[in-house]
């Protein structure tokens, strides 16, 4: 599943011609392209969805949904491991 997911501003630079965010969601960083809000500023909140920031969110709204998302394991589904999923995934298979 490939979530839009909140996310807090941390450094904002520009990589090759392309403005890029250093983007905090809760823990896990990532680089994130900031063409679609070219006026996003350090510490402010976006929306994020494959790797495009797409709208600008308040603080307490993006805070609200990553910890619904964090309950609800989909944090660790987004950004987890892959290769630990798929290892998982083989044993719980190998057992069966």
């Amino acid at each position: 599943m490939c979530l839009a997911v909140p996310g807090r501003v941390m450094e904002i630079a520009e990589r090759d011609g392309t403005r890029m965010a250093v983007v905090d969601f809760g823990g896990v960083v990532k680089d994130v392209c900031l063409e679609y809000l070219p006026d996003l500023q350090v510490g402010e909140y976006a929306i994020v969805h494959v790797g495009f920031a797409l709208q600008r969110l308040d603080e307490e709204s993006a805070r609200r949904t990553l910890d619904l998302f964090a309950e609800l394991g989909l944090l660790q589904e987004e950004f987890g491991d892959p290769w630990e999923a798929a290892a998982g995934t083989v044993a719980t298979e190998e057992r069966q």
